[in-house]
């Protein structure tokens, strides 16, 4: 795929999707903690967590009120809450103890976080910092490869390859779209090619899907 398809893609899809994140928050803070909450669960489930435990503990003092045990109660339904919760509690300790209380605003400084990768970080800093950033989750890594606008066998081959392809001042939106896309139209199983928006510029063309 050449960059004018890829242009065209993202602005066919800029007329269709939101470039903002699904997931509810009212700071950087709760931002960070909904979406390591986020990981293998939907924004949904995550939403209907943070609703109730934002209310109490909405920032990284409070939070570390919450024992492993109790975070864990309050975000089961999350998956991985074991995890979750550990990472969370250590994340919110070093934010307090290395950033002066508040969610750092470098790469370096997020990724060195408890629960935070690249995916993590590249939406922070998108969302909450403005920043240029693609994040690759399984939506963005399924939809990249399967309509030709990037390939790579691991998200970060397809990071690299949307960046590449992509203006820059497109990554933070792009992401949002592609996301969109692989929810409402180009699923794991059974995509909706028919009425796909992109149809026309998609590489797909009946291959076997991801």
């Amino acid at each position: 795929m050449n960059k004018k398809t890829a242009q065209s893609i993202i602005e066919i899809l800029s007329g269709i999707f939101t470039d903002k994140p699904a997931l509810n928050f009212s700071s950087d803070y709760e931002l960070l903690v909904a979406v390591i909450l986020s990981a293998q669960c939907t924004d949904e489930r995550v939403n209907k967590v943070t609703k109730e435990l934002f209310v109490e503990y909405n920032t990284p003092e409070k939070m570390l009120a919450l024992s492993e045990q109790e975070l864990g109660k309050k975000i089961f339904s999350c998956g991985l809450y074991k995890s979750k919760a550990k990472h969370i509690l250590s994340a919110s300790s070093d934010i307090i103890t290395k950033f002066g209380g508040l969610v750092p605003s470098t790469f370096e400084g997020l990724i060195s976080l408890a629960g935070v990768g690249r995916k993590t970080a590249n939406v922070v800093s998108s969302v909450a910092f403005s920043k240029n950033a693609i994040a690759v989750d399984t939506h963005v890594f399924r939809v990249s490869n399967r309509i030709g606008l990037a390939s790579g066998k691991t998200p970060l081959e397809v990071e690299k390859g949307l960046m590449k392809i992509l203006s820059e001042k497109d990554w933070s939106r792009a992401h949002h779209y592609l996301i969109y896309l692989g929810r409402s139209y180009c699923k794991a199983k059974n995509p909706n090619c028919i009425d796909c928006p992109i149809k026309g510029h998609c590489q797909f063309k009946g291959v076997k899907c991801l």
